[in-house]
């Protein structure tokens, strides 16, 4: 079996399969179109639990019919609220948190992710994390605002504290401008 280096979305989908279990808890920051919804309410199992957010109605609705099609809706809770506000709405640690930053495909464009509620969200992630949970984002900078938020994320991350995080960006050098990015941040055993 030959590995194959591929995207960002594959990058966090191979972290996310690799650390949630059956009975775990995970958060969906960005539920969008519902894909990271359902992956992890696959991953979580019967006894686990999702919490997604997201701003726009169409997305949270778009997302409840691909669970309830899946017939795993009762393992979700859906959100129409900004992620900024997680942390006013979980009470418990996570063992997975993802993002997938820009807008919502098939979508207004003009709605996107905003580096200012972006980081709020990925300070409240931080502090949601149970040890050796996982903060996986993928950040699309193929426009003016996600180029914006791609390089003020990274020198966030860049400043953490390596004693609570490990912090790996992946970033496909030969893809040109405007290629997604992965972040994975994995709290340390003891903060």
């Amino acid at each position: 079996m030959c590995y194959l280096l591929r995207s960002a979305r594959f990058l966090a989908a191979d972290v996310l399969s690799r650390t949630l279990s059956p009975g775990d808890l995970a958060i969906d920051a960005t539920m969008g179109n519902g894909y990271d919804t359902l992956t992890l309410c696959r991953l979580v199992g019967e006894a686990g639990r999702v919490i997604a957010f997201d701003i726009q109605p169409a997305a949270v609705e778009s997302t409840r019919k691909r669970l309830e099609e899946a017939g795993v809706a009762g393992r979700a809770a859906l959100y129409c609220v900004g992620h900024e506000h997680m942390a006013e709405v979980v009470t418990e640690k996570a063992r997975a948190i993802v993002f997938n930053l820009g807008w919502l495909p098939g979508g207004d464009k003009s709605v996107t992710t905003r580096w200012e509620t972006t980081r709020r969200a990925v300070e409240a992630a931080l502090g949601l994390l149970q040890p050796l949970g996982v903060l996986v984002i993928c950040a699309y900078p193929g426009h003016a605002e996600g180029e914006r938020e791609k390089e003020a994320l990274a020198a966030m991350l860049a400043a953490l504290p390596p004693q609570r995080y490990n912090v790996l960006r992946q970033q496909f050098l030969n893809a040109g401008p405007g290629a997604p990015e992965c972040f994975v941040i994995q709290a340390q055993e003891r903060a």
